[in-house]
C-alpha cells in the first residue's frame, strides 16, 4: 500500500462546513477504525483540511473521497497526492505493515 496525501480545499461558507463537520468525521472516524487512515484535521488558514492516509491505489482514495460527507454535499474539492514512504519512522512500521 502507498500513502496517500488528501487536500481539501472548502468551496463553501464555514457555516455550510460546520453544518457538515460531524457526519464528515464520523465517516473519518470509521476509515480510522478499519487502520487505512493516520492523521487528518484542518489547514491553518481553515480554508481545508488535510487526509493522510494509506490505500491500495489512487482508485481507492478516489472512491475513498467520492464518499466523503464534504464531497456528497459539494462543498469541498479534492487533491489527492500518492507517495511512497522510502524513508519514515519506526513508529509507522505498524501502520504501513
Amino acid at each position: 500500500m502507498n500513502l496517500f496525501v488528501i487536500l481539501i480545499t472548502y468551496t463553501s461558507s464555514l457555516d455550510e462546513i460546520n453544518e457538515i463537520l460531524p457526519t464528515h468525521r464520523e465517516y473519518l472516524k470509521k476509515h480510522y477504525e478499519r487502520g487505512i487512515l493516520l492523521a487528518s484535521g484542518p489547514r491553518k488558514p481553515k480554508v481545508g483540511g488535510i487526509i493522510i492516509g494509506k490505500f491500495q491505489s489512487k482508485d481507492d482514495a478516489l472512491e475513498f473521497v467520492s464518499k466523503d460527507p464534504y464531497n456528497l454535499a459539494k462543498i469541498a474539492s479534492y487533491e489527492i497526492l500518492e507517495f511512497n514512504a522510502v524513508l519514515h519512522s519506526s513508529i509507522l512500521d505498524d501502520f504501513l505493515g
